[in-house]
């Protein structure tokens, strides 16, 4: 499907947002609801000691969805009996090492190898999965947890360019893999068309999936909906059942879309899932799944993108690609930024520019050519404002290169929160420079989204006005030309505060 580019960035957003609201539960799994402005960090433990940023099974049951469907694109996404036993076998072989595995998936998924074993196959097929789920409700009259709501995110990716009633259907069969309740089910369908209509149109809406549904179970969910608005996710105490995590979310975004939006409503409603308590991982995870579909992957802050990882070896920049060629539907695309091997800019000139920071010695601005003197100057992390591909990016340590994306573009419309993002690579040079890096700050030349930046953060370390520090820049960029709008924001005196021990934590 043709994504504009804030429906690229919205789509990209998805299972980051996904990845990072699950990351930042972890630590507080099965905890006590937490007071009001309680500080929410990415700090691992947990029941299941997970490493600090480090994704859950909530993530890592939904990383087979997407790459299966990935794989599948030719058949728009749909989710054949191929597709599903491509995922089901993942979830066989990250089961056999997985921290943490829910108690229903876990049964469903030992049944299903039972019933392989006995037609004498070595390998499961969905069919397995989808008998023994079915086979777990009707044995215990109940199988409504919340283990399929938590990975269906990827699943409204592959549907963009589709009639959502085909979304809702396919969601109820991945749902029905492991969790056959017909709850389970609707919540799946109800969520991922939520996240349909958030990629493609940037709008919150929840109940976008009720006339799907036939009348008396959307009168249920209108109810559960209108529940969820007028609670907070502390007040659903039963979150591990499907209906309590949906709403226990939808909540979440309610409640923080009160007061924030934007980047700050992705950050305070993910913050306020995990203060919720309980099944904390998974309730956010939910949230970040739609917060992504409506924000983006340039909402979420890098402090949290950072360190993001888990099963199977992933990072943030993982998710970002799945997300994105998920949302195109034309499979995987070796030849095309994010997942090509190098981003052709042998077009342009002036791509060697290389110059100190006039107000910090520790922090180089460059042209993209600048990068292939990384290792001769012993910078050792990055801030990048364009595109690289995957081996463009010298032999820093993938937490410390900070990537952004920034369209050099006078037109608003064209960034989703430009002020946010030119913030947030001012803040991570900050946050590079108090870790005691050499800081390499780059663009394509060197000319409007770079000096940018560095005239943000020199106001910070200069304690000067943004154009103050732009006037010192031109004397070592004398080609520094930030466009309009980046002029504007720098105009209207938007500075970074100091990073802090508390953005550091």
């Amino acid at each position: 499907m043709k994504l504009n580019p804030l429906q690229n960035d919205r789509a990209a957003g998805v299972l980051v947002a996904v990845a990072a609201g699950d990351a930042l539960g972890a630590g507080y799994e099965f905890g006590a609801p937490l007071p009001d402005g309680t500080q929410v960090t990415m700090k691992g433990g947990g029941p299941f000691g997970f490493a600090p940023a480090e994704w859950t099974d909530d993530t890592s049951m939904a990383i087979p969805i997407a790459q299966a469907l990935l794989e599948s694109a030719s058949d728009a996404g749909s989710s054949s009996p191929a597709a599903l036993t491509m995922v089901v076998r993942a979830w066989t072989s990250w089961a056999s090492e997985a921290k943490d595995v829910g108690a229903q998936t876990s049964s469903v998924i030992a049944a299903a190898r039972r019933l392989a074993s006995a037609a004498r196959r070595s390998k499961v097929h969905a069919a397995d999965f989808t008998a023994a789920a079915a086979n777990f409700h009707s044995r215990t009259g109940r199988s409504a947890g919340n283990g399929s709501l938590m990975r269906t995110a990827p699943l409204a990716l592959a549907y963009l360019d589709r009639d959502p009633s085909d979304l809702m259907a396919a969601a109820g069969v991945v749902s029905a893999l492991t969790h056959a309740d017909p709850d389970a089910q609707e919540a799946c369908g109800l969520w991922c068309v939520a996240i349909r209509n958030a990629v493609l149109t940037g709008q919150l809406d929840a109940r976008a999936g009720l006339p799907l549904l036939p009348a008396d179970r959307a009168s249920v969910w209108l109810e559960r909906i209108e529940t969820a608005e007028h609670s907070r996710p502390r007040d659903f105490t039963n979150n591990g059942w499907v209906v309590e995590a949906f709403q226990g979310a939808w909540s979440a975004v309610h409640f923080a879309g009160l007061s924030a939006s934007g980047p700050a409503h992705l950050r305070a409603a993910l913050e306020e899932a995990v203060r919720g308590g309980r099944d904390t991982d998974t309730v956010a995870a939910i949230a970040g799944g739609l917060l992504g579909a409506a924000y983006g992957y340039t909402a979420v802050p890098f402090e949290w993108r950072r360190r993001l990882h888990g099963w199977p070896g992933m990072r943030a920049r993982d998710l970002m690609t799945l997300g994105m060629e998920l949302g195109r539907g034309e499979g995987r695309r070796p030849a095309s930024w994010p997942r090509a091997e190098r981003h052709d800019y042998s077009m342009w000139s002036r791509t060697d520019v290389l110059v100190q920071h006039p107000h910090d010695d520790g922090v180089w601005l460059g042209g993209v050519g600048s990068l292939a003197r990384v290792e001769e100057l012993g910078i050792d992390a990055m801030v990048s404002l364009c595109r690289l591909g995957m081996l463009d990016v010298p032999s820093i340590a993938s937490e410390d290169h900070a990537s952004f994306w920034v369209i050099d573009s006078a037109f608003d419309g064209d960034n989703a929160h430009a002020a946010f993002t030119l913030q947030e690579a001012a803040a991570a040079v900050e946050r590079f420079r108090a870790e005691g890096k050499t800081v390499l700050l780059h663009c394509v030349r060197a000319e409007s989204r770079t000096p940018t930046v560095a005239a943000l953060y020199g106001a910070v370390v200069a304690g000067i006005s943004p154009l103050e520090a732009l006037e010192d820049l031109r004397r070592v960029l004398p080609e520094a030309r930030p466009n309009p709008f980046f002029m504007e924001m720098l105009k209207r005196g938007v500075r970074r505060r100091q990073v802090t021990n508390a953005d550091r934590a």
